[in-house]
């Protein structure tokens, strides 16, 4: 069985879910617990790593369904973050990858929000996130979900373009 196929997801599943009370560590070194944020809204978008420069890639990589982009998608997300302000949205990105190799992806890249660690897999485990594995590596399959009020109330997946996430985003806050 080919561990990279994806397994059944239904995004759907996810609408109106109550976000649970876990904390994650975070490139600003605090603990955030998503479920009490006091935003109007919060823009989760999860992704499966970054890559550093210099540093090869896991095998396959370019040829996993979904797993190129994610530096696109991040850059997407800073380069759009005042307009996602504007509308009271907080902005996490979500990855199983350790604080330690986050931050230096937060600071060569510039982001103005944090990067949330599932290194334990306990928010994907909770929801259902859909996982795919490469080489050991448990990783999160892209996605974007919008909590308000505590519960999830917009879902993106597939994100097929990670370079136009941003952009979806805010036309769903926009409606």
């Amino acid at each position: 069985m080919n561990k990279n196929l994806p397994k059944v997801f239904n995004p759907l599943m996810l609408i109106g879910k109550s976000i649970p009370a876990i904390g994650l560590p975070s490139t600003d070194r605090k603990i955030v617990n998503l479920s009490g944020l006091k935003n109007r809204f919060t823009v989760i978008y999860a992704y499966p790593k970054t890559s550093r420069p210099g540093v090869p890639a896991l095998k396959d990589w370019d040829m996993i369904p979904g797993a190129k982009g994610c530096t696109p998608q991040s850059c997407a997300f800073r380069d759009q973050y005042q307009e996602l302000t504007e509308f009271e949205a907080g902005v996490f990105g979500l990855s199983t990858q350790n604080t330690e190799y986050q931050t230096e992806a937060v600071n060569r890249l510039g982001l103005p929000f944090p990067l949330l660690s599932d290194e334990k897999l306990r928010l994907a485990h909770a929801l259902g996130l859909p996982t795919f594995e490469v080489e050991g590596h448990v990783l999160l399959r892209r996605l974007t979900f919008i909590i308000e009020n505590g519960k999830i109330k917009h879902v993106i997946y597939p994100v097929l373009k990670p370079e136009a996430n941003a952009a979806e985003v805010i036309a769903l806050l926009s409606s």
